[in-house]
């Protein structure tokens, strides 16, 4: 998202970006479907100035607009916990209930949260 941001700035664009930005999502789509692999997106958040208004727990939200939250099937949200310890929360899925969990990074790789 950060290089369509930079190509496409200000309000006066916002348009074709989203153009832009949906024609390299529907690729991504086809290159999952074509080879069997998930596709990993990562993204930005920026406040929601509107979020505090309808007292909102997390007043964060994604950007790309509608075009990105429809490209994707699944969509979670990465935090810090405490320490070394990291939280994944399942924000959008068609099949998953919102849900929270909590691991650590670690030189072997992924493991479960050190307490």
């Amino acid at each position: 998202m950060a290089l369509f941001r930079v190509d496409y700035s200000g309000r006066g664009e916002l348009n074709e970006r989203q153009i832009k930005l949906g024609q390299f999502m529907s690729k991504l789509q086809k290159l999952s479907e074509e080879y069997n692999v998930a596709i990993f997106i990562t993204n930005q958040m920026t406040a929601d100035p509107g979020a505090t208004m309808s007292f909102q727990a997390d007043p964060k939200k994604p950007i790309g607009g509608h075009v990105l939250a429809h490209a994707s099937t699944v969509r979670l949200q990465l935090k810090k916990g405490r320490g070394e310890n990291r939280i994944v929360k399942v924000y959008d899925s068609p099949d998953l209930p919102e849900n929270e969990a909590t691991f650590s990074i670690t030189d072997g790789g992924i493991a479960d949260a050190k307490d």
